[in-house]
């Protein structure tokens, strides 16, 4: 029901832009967010975004470097990734709550996208 997708290969200092559409229902009236996981580690926050777009919230390490935005006519959420670093790679997922507001918590997502891999080189 959510599909990510713009992972790829970028040089460090480099963006990308990662979307997630959803399929199958509506998720306009959804808390929304982005989480990745680097490899051996676990999954974690990075962004995440209100069902109107009016509250957005951000990981400290992307603070300043990412943007969270949406389009709730194309039920589609984005992540803008700007001045990349390598410690930024990971498989990216996008993830949506049953109710409007956001959080930053993994386990108040009940819907989960399959992931795309970002991979930055330095």
């Amino acid at each position: 029901q959510l599909q990510a997708s713009g992972g790829g290969l970028v040089q460090a200092g480099g963006s990308l832009r990662l979307s997630c559409a959803a399929s199958g229902r509506t998720f306009s009236r959804n808390g929304m967010g982005w989480f990745r996981q680097a490899p051996g580690k676990e999954r974690e926050f990075v962004a995440a975004i209100s069902w109107s777009g009016a509250s957005r919230y951000y990981a400290d390490s992307v603070k300043g470097r990412f943007t969270i935005s949406r389009d709730n006519a194309k039920n589609t959420v984005y992540l803008q990734m700007n001045s990349l670093k390598p410690e930024d790679t990971a498989v990216y997922y996008c993830a949506a709550r049953t109710v409007q507001a956001m959080d930053v918590r993994i386990q108040d997502y009940d819907y989960w996208g399959q992931g795309t891999l970002v991979t930055v080189s330095s």
